[in-house]
């Protein structure tokens, strides 16, 4: 693989530090700004929705820039943003700053995505977007358990400050290593890229995206009090176990990027169907310390497996004009269903049935992206032999 690639997982690692770090700090923010848990847990869903709005306006502001371009201003915005959050002297004001930086996440992905699958040859084009996003694995393995231990020891603005280092330095490393495009072709009209947007097949592909991730994030938001009240470990044991969580991810991704190259309908159905079986099983996990250590590894294993597949089925089903814009939005999606999940958990402790029901509610959001894939599926096997009638 081509050092340009690993250069996209340096931005990948800053973005997804910033992403889920405020999952270890729950508990540091609410005392500090004066709220409950599930309002500071909407600090992810105002980011996610923040991704989601994003995505499209800066793809379309951005598509005549070269992509080495794009993924620079795309970062600067991101270190601006952190910096902001850690200057933040109210919730809202954080809620503010955590948008500013969202609205760069759908964009990098999504033009990281097109960047990382021109550097490799066609077979490996799955295994590329897999590496790419292993810095959002690596952010979870490595990132969050730092800034959570960082948060704990000097404060929760340490770790925004911390973050916002990170992020000039994925700054330098992409200007030196991505490529500059030689030759920056038109982009094609806009009405045909949105044109992309009306197939039925791209829009049950984004839809997949939201539900298999929002099962993710009902869990993954509240995993500190999840393992501190469900599970008995002190918060200071918080970190460590997010090392293990971490681990998963960055297992299930590259497996699921291989996966995906090889078969990805399989793949698609199979990741879908592990996710499912794993977060109805760490319901009971999570109960134990040892059954908890396993169930946060099983889950990010089953959660990070799915997104080489599902990044895959939408630009396989977009092609060429709108593959920039589908990309884009199918992160989007992602964080779509991250801020979907982070409400639904939210919901389910506030409103009941309570924490400890939070998992097997969130099985039943992936179960729902299987089914619909599964109908995707069959669907694209019966319109050739419709067509050939």
């Amino acid at each position: 693989m081509p050092l340009a690639l690993y250069a996209l997982t340096v931005g990948a690692f800053g973005i997804g530090v910033t992403e889920f770090v405020i999952m270890g700090l729950l508990m540091q923010v609410s005392a500090d700004l004066g709220v409950s848990i599930p309002q500071a847990g909407l600090l992810m869903t105002g980011y996610a929705l923040g991704v989601f709005v994003g995505a499209p306006i800066l793809t379309i502001a951005t598509r005549r820039l070269p992509r080495k371009t794009t993924l620079l201003v795309l970062m600067a915005i991101f270190t601006i943003g952190n910096v902001a959050a850690a200057l933040a002297p109210t919730y809202g004001l954080l809620m503010a700053a955590r948008i500013v930086t969202a609205l760069a996440h759908g964009t990098f992905f999504g033009v990281g995505s097109l960047v990382a699958v021109s550097l490799v040859p066609p077979q490996r084009k799955a295994s590329a977007i897999a590496i790419m996003f292993t810095g959002l694995t690596l952010a979870t393995l490595l990132g969050v358990p730092f800034g959570s231990w960082l948060g704990l020891a000097f404060g929760w603005r340490a770790t925004f400050w911390a973050v916002g280092a990170i992020g000039l330095v994925a700054f330098v490393v992409l200007a030196a290593l991505v490529p500059r495009e030689k030759d920056v072709a038109e982009p094609a009209p806009l009405r045909e890229e949105f044109a992309v947007l009306a197939r039925p097949q791209v829009q049950m592909g984004l839809a997949m995206t939201v539900l298999g991730f929002g099962g993710v994030f009902a869990v993954f938001t509240y995993i500190q009090p999840i393992l501190t009240e469900l599970a008995g470990f002190s918060k200071e044991a918080v970190s460590p176990i997010l090392l293990v969580f971490g681990a998963g991810l960055v297992g299930g991704n590259l497996v699921g990027g291989r996966w995906a190259d090889k078969a990805l309908a399989p793949a698609l159905l199979g990741s879908l169907a592990i996710l499912t079986l794993v977060l109805v099983a760490s319901a009971f996990g999570f109960h134990d310390r040892i059954g908890a250590v396993v169930a946060a590894f099983g889950l990010g294993a089953a959660a990070f497996a799915t997104v080489a597949p599902l990044q895959m089925r939408v630009l396989s089903q977009a092609g060429g004009a709108g593959q920039g814009l589908a990309s884009s939005l199918n992160i989007a999606a992602f964080n779509l269903g991250n801020a979907f999940g982070a409400w639904l958990g939210g919901a389910v402790i506030a409103h009941g049935p309570g924490l400890a029901s939070v998992p097997l509610v969130a099985a039943a959001v992936p179960l729902s992206a299987l089914a619909l894939a599964a109908f995707s599926l069959s669907l694209e096997r019966r319109v050739p032999r419709v067509a050939a009638l």
